[in-house]
């Protein structure tokens, strides 16, 4: 207990002997302009004045640490304690403005996407220009309504779908009227309508019979954007789809003249026999002209016979499917071989007087299903069907001004 009262004793004279000697009494000299004083500043006057500055400064160093610490965190070059939440904060409504972007551009892009390909439908339809399986999803479905924002972008878009489904109903009215017009020229020509645009669905059908693929379930949205497609724009693809079919079934049906200049010395039906004059049935017509005559193809087909066959001479017959075959009889030269395909308007043969003929002439048939039937109704309608079968988009190219003249 001694040595340790002699030892804090000790420490406080050595303290006082330090702070005397580092603040000694000292003398100062005043002058104020007028007069001279002297000012003592004893050892304790000092040292108070020197504490008092050390807590003068050290609270301007507080402070001045502070300021610079918070406009360091205001400009972010170190971070405040809330600034994680912050950043955060920041991060998630830059994430949700961006999805609402995309939402944004993503709704204009279907609909902008579902204006062109309903146009190209409407276009096509009209024309016969286009491919069916290709328009098969141009009727895209209507998008649900977008928000406040979405719609003002895709305003002029909805107007322009507001105009095309007037163009709808005008293109629906003449598409009916076309198919109307096509039955009715097909039964004029003695065919029915279901068997020559079942004919042609059947080579549809074989065309299609390779199929495959991964399997799409019925409520994903691609099959949902078939089902919910506009009603008005699927009608009028269906409407455009059946008289397309029809049409590829009228392919088969002669259409062009067989030769330049047309007339007849001798109809279908009943005739006196010119060699023996008694009745007899003539399962064509005969069209005349000098030998030479150029003989076109009247419709697509392919060479059954080329060649001699009794009383027809020199004879070419065409198989155009469907049931329907055309002869071309009398020829002087033919120049098509068996199992040729032909085009409709090709060049076949030359006219000429072989057979059982008085002089030089075509003897012209249209068969359906192996039986005669009168060419006339093909010859006169040939300007509709070339119509129909130019707008058939299963048509095959080939020249659509029939027969050139020939010099």
């Amino acid at each position: 207990m001694v040595d340790i009262t002699v030892s804090a004793a000790a420490l406080a004279n050595r303290a006082a002997f330090r702070i005397k000697t580092l603040f000694a009494a000292r003398d100062l000299t005043v002058h104020d302009g007028h007069s001279v004083r002297r000012v003592r500043l004893g050892s304790r006057k000092q040292a108070a004045m020197a504490a008092l500055s050390a807590v003068t400064l050290g609270f301007s160093g507080y402070g001045a640490a502070q300021a610079a610490y918070g406009a360091a965190a205001a400009t972010g070059v170190v971070a405040a304690p809330n600034s994680e939440l912050q950043v955060a904060q920041m991060e998630r409504r830059i994430g949700q403005m961006q999805a609402r972007v995309a939402t944004i551009r993503e709704t204009a892009a279907a609909h902008a996407a579902r204006v062109e390909q309903r146009q190209q439908l409407i276009t096509a339809a009209l024309t016969g220009k286009g491919d069916t399986k290709a328009m098969a999803l141009a009727t895209l479905a209507i998008d649900p309504a977008p928000d406040a924002l979405a719609a003002d972008v895709v305003k002029p878009l909805v107007k322009v779908e507001g105009r095309q489904r007037v163009l709808a109903d005008a293109a629906q009215t003449v598409l009916d009227q076309r198919y109307a017009d096509t039955t009715d020229t097909v039964r004029k020509l003695g065919l029915r309508p279901e068997r020559v645009a079942a004919a042609a669905k059947r080579t549809q059908a074989s065309k299609q019979a390779a199929m495959g693929g991964p399997l799409v379930a019925a409520d994903s949205p691609e099959a949902l954007a078939d089902v919910r497609a506009d009603a008005q724009f699927r009608t009028l693809f269906q409407t455009w789809k059946k008289l397309d079919t029809l049409q590829q079934g009228v392919i088969a049906i002669p259409s062009v003249q067989p030769v330049h200049l047309l007339s007849f010395t001798s109809n279908f039906g009943i005739r006196s026999d010119p060699f023996r004059g008694t009745a007899a049935m003539h399962a064509g017509v005969d069209i005349p002209g000098p030998v030479g005559t150029p003989i076109y193809a009247t419709a697509d087909g392919i060479v059954s016979h080329a060649g001699r066959q009794g009383g027809y001479g020199n004879l070419v017959e065409l198989n155009h499917g469907k049931g329907i075959a055309t002869r071309y009889g009398h020829l002087s030269k033919i120049l098509v071989g068996d199992n040729a395909r032909v085009t409709r308007g090709q060049l076949i043969a030359l006219m000429g007087s072989t057979g059982r003929s008085t002089g030089p002439h075509l003897h012209y048939e249209v068969r359906i299903d192996g039986h005669a039937v009168n060419p006339i109704p093909f010859l006169t309608t040939a300007d509709y069907l070339l119509a129909a079968q130019d707008r058939s988009v299963g048509a095959i190219p080939v020249s659509t001004d029939g027969p050139a003249a020939q010099d």
